[in-house]
């Protein structure tokens, strides 16, 4: 078993900044990639960004050159840090570590961009 809990989200108003970490503990060997993915109101879960166990990062283009996504081996902790946050942004964001046949989620964290 895969524990992962986020934090970090809140309440900010827009062009501003957050910072949201994901802290993975348990069975964590097999994790390699791992990502942040949200969920609005009414709309399906999607894909905000990635990052694989070498460092690669692919993001949403909805994101791209306003959100980074690195991690902390050490730490066992991935972050995504939002910049020139929209209220397009605003959405419960979850954290993801795919170890198949099992992807773990964590328990999301609200952001809200007000405008």
């Amino acid at each position: 078993q895969v524990q992962l809990v986020e934090s970090g989200g809140g309440l900010v108003q827009c062009g501003g900044s957050l910072r949201l970490s994901c802290a993975a503990s348990g069975n964590i060997r097999n994790i390699n990639d791992m990502g942040w993915y949200r969920q609005a109101p009414g709309k399906q879960r999607e894909l905000v960004a990635t990052i694989t166990g070498g460092g690669n990062t692919h993001y949403a283009d909805s994101v791209k050159g306003r959100f980074t996504i690195s991690r902390d081996s050490a730490k066992n902790t991935v972050y995504l840090q939002m910049n020139s946050l929209k209220p397009e942004d605003t959405a419960v964001y979850y954290c993801n570590a795919p170890s198949w046949p099992i992807s773990y989620w964590g328990q999301g964290t609200q952001v809200t961009v007000s405008s």
